[in-house]
């Protein structure tokens, strides 16, 4: 079985809590999984499977424990041509850039040559309470690409 990394952007903890449910649920399916909620270029290099859990912050912006992975994404270009990915994004339907960290994040993947597995999952915070079951939910479809 693929081994999966799983790295989360989050400010107030929310997606670091939906991430640490979303491993034990690809765990107990006996995924292998890596999780980093601090996570580097070097913790991404070599993964063939990537799967980002994220917030948005401010206006529509990364959270800041995973931006600076972005940023060396940006200067240094690695090529992901290897690497499929699937992005859980979490925001407020409130604002007008409702998961716009998971726009960015697609782009800046897709643009180091990574493939898109699936639908991105965007939960809106004001309509749902449950995001572990709408991340459950989603994950077969993640799995089956």
């Amino acid at each position: 079985m693929q081994k999966i990394t799983l790295i989360t952007g989050s400010t107030l903890g929310s997606a670091e809590y939906l991430a640490d449910a979303v491993e034990q649920q690809l765990t107990q399916q006996g995924y292998a999984v890596a999780l980093f909620n601090q996570a580097t270029l070097e913790d991404i290099l070599d993964s063939e499977c990537l799967l980002v859990v994220t917030s948005t912050h401010g206006a529509g912006e990364l959270p800041e424990n995973i931006q600076p992975l972005f940023d060396d994404l940006a200067s240094q270009q690695p090529d992901f041509t290897n690497m499929t990915f699937g992005v859980i994004g979490l925001g407020s339907s409130d604002y007008d850039t409702f998961c716009g960290a998971v726009n960015l994040v697609e782009e800046a993947l897709a643009a180091r040559g990574a493939r898109k597995r699936c639908d991105s999952l965007r939960i809106d915070v004001v309509e749902s309470w449950d995001h572990d079951s709408l991340a459950e939910a989603w994950l077969p479809g993640f799995l089956a690409s």
